[in-house]
């Protein structure tokens, strides 16, 4: 017996009690003893990956069983490939006989009509699964765009709500997590390390947590820790910001269940219909985290230096390596061209510098600036606002001569659509090129919608130049009596540094070129001539 979840839409007469009263009258009338029932409820007959064919099959291998009778072949199996290998090859080579009841196949008689017509009945069934599958992707597909939301649970720190759109509502406990860990990776720190902290703390990871909280038992069991995986999960989940986001996940047919994400220009996306966990600035930080140089790796000892990654070699482009030695029971850490050390002076030069010393002269500058903005507030405050807003009016311009055109377009698609219909109409083109324009113009259109729907939306947003340059003013000034380098410091202020060789090598003084995130150098650097 099997049931899937398109079947039972289609009522009692497909319901696994159904298929027992059918199967056991049929057993008793022909004399038949039953060793046993196969239920397989609520999977597609596409896959024969089934824990009770499974089963079933090890039942024939071992003798046990010398016939199966299912209701009619699409309960055994909806792929007219496998179907006919188990009917031709498998269940013949065991001895096993095999009856489909309401389809009148019965292999111990294989001279019979039914018998001839059952190839072409199992190609029906697997063209019914394909045609089901369609729809059912295209009705999700469209209740996607109008806001309904369709996964079977929501993403952690939100609970599906009662409504008719299954809205999704904030699970405060949850939230906090979520909220909790895009701020530590806004600060440098890895997924692995997240992970490791919320282990460290003995929070339930989030398939426990709805194990715990819902009842909801998830597809895998990860002993209730928390792993890099759902940590990237999270971070790169639009649906913390406040926005619907669906059809970001696809299977690679009906057939082969095997998903992968697709390309987010074919995600569906209805912003603001929830209340967002994290705002659009600490996304903003997250993302550029994500694509900063300077990611930070561990040595074996677990230790991750503070400007790991942000080194550069001034003469190849290489990284530089961290490296240590011991020295009286402790550990001095220094930095040397990465490619050196692996291919030697043939492809590049020492470019060793200790670590302490890098340090001091990174920690050093942050102060000076930090001082420079304390010393002269008001002055470096109003160059940011200025900074500022030429750049937001650039973009606001661009912006609205982007917009401009796309209306334009949107407009004119109007006009050729109506233009191919009365075309058609006074018989000038055939009445399938006619549905093939329309259908070509109406896609671009819809997705002109969107992107427009989306500038207005930019343009709407009225950010605050000078709340943004209190922000960032209060950002270097609280380094100003830093104790120490962090990683947190580095991955706020700093892009990259570039180390030059030694003097013995080159010849010349050596330099250390510090690279600041784009505010600093365009603020600062301008004020100061740095």
């Amino acid at each position: 017996m099997r049931l899937s979840q398109e079947d039972e839409r289609q009522g009692e007469s497909l319901s696994i009690e159904n298929q027992r009263h059918i199967l056991r009258k049929y057993a008793e009338e022909n004399n038949i003893e039953v060793y046993g029932e196969y239920i397989d409820d609520g999977i597609s007959g596409t896959t024969f990956q089934r824990p009770e064919v499974q089963r079933l099959l090890d039942d024939a291998k071992t003798g046990v069983i010398n016939a199966i009778i299912v209701k009619d072949l699409s309960r055994f199996g909806r792929n007219y490939i496998e179907v006919g290998q188990y009917l031709d090859y498998v269940f013949p080579a065991f001895g096993i006989r095999f009856i489909a009841i309401q389809d009148n196949v019965d292999t111990s008689n294989r001279d019979s009509s039914a018998m001839e017509m059952m190839p072409i009945m199992n190609v029906f069934n697997e063209w019914h699964a394909a045609n089901t599958s369609k729809k059912i992707r295209a009705v999700l597909k469209s209740n996607a765009r109008e806001g309904k939301y369709h996964p079977r649970k929501a993403p952690y720190g939100y609970v599906k709500g009662n409504d008719d759109k299954r809205t999704p509502i904030v699970d405060e406990e949850a939230a906090i997590i979520v909220k909790r860990i895009f701020e530590m990776r806004s600060r440098g720190m890895s997924p692995h390390r997240i992970a490791d902290q919320l282990n460290e703390e003995g929070i339930a990871s989030p398939s426990k947590y709805c194990m715990e909280k819902y009842g909801i038992v998830g597809k895998r069991n990860n002993f209730g820790l928390w792993s890099v995986c759902p940590i990237n999960s999270i971070l790169k989940n639009p649906t913390y910001l406040g926005h619907m986001v669906q059809q970001r996940w696809t299977s690679v047919s009906y057939k082969n269940h095997a998903r992968y994400l697709r390309d987010e220009s074919e995600w569906v996306i209805v912003r603001n219909t929830h209340e967002a966990i994290i705002s659009q600035e600490l996304w903003d930080k997250v993302r550029e985290v994500e694509q900063s140089v300077a990611q930070g790796r561990k040595t074996k000892r677990g230790y991750t230096h503070p400007l790991s990654g942000f080194l550069y070699c001034a003469d190849c482009g290489g990284k530089m390596k961290l490296n240590y030695i011991k020295r009286n029971g402790g550990l001095v850490y220094n930095f040397n061209c990465g490619n050196h050390i692996r291919l030697g002076k043939a492809y590049c030069f020492s470019h060793h510098i200790a670590a302490k010393d890098l340090e001091e002269i990174i920690l050093g500058d942050i102060r000076s600036m930090a001082q420079r903005v304390t010393l002269d507030e008001q002055e470096i405050r109003e160059a940011f606002i200025k900074y500022h807003a030429e750049l937001e009016e650039r973009a606001i311009k661009s912006s609205q001569r982007e917009l401009k055109a796309k209306q334009k377009r949107h407009g004119e698609l109007s006009h050729l659509m109506q233009a191919a219909y009365e075309d058609k109409v006074r018989g000038k083109i055939p009445e399938d090129i006619c549905v093939s324009f329309i259908e070509k113009y109406s896609a671009e259109q819809k997705s002109l919608a969107a992107e427009i729907e989306e500038l207005e939306r930019k343009l709407g947003e009225t950010e605050t130049v000078r709340q943004n340059a209190d922000d960032f003013i209060r950002d270097i000034k609280k380094y100003l009596d830093a104790p120490t380098l962090t990683h947190e410091m580095c991955f706020e202020l700093i892009d990259r540094i570039v180390i030059g060789g030694l003097p013995k090598a080159t010849g010349k003084e050596r330099t250390i070129e510090i690279v600041y995130k784009v505010d600093i150098a365009s603020v600062l650097r301008d004020r100061f001539k740095k």
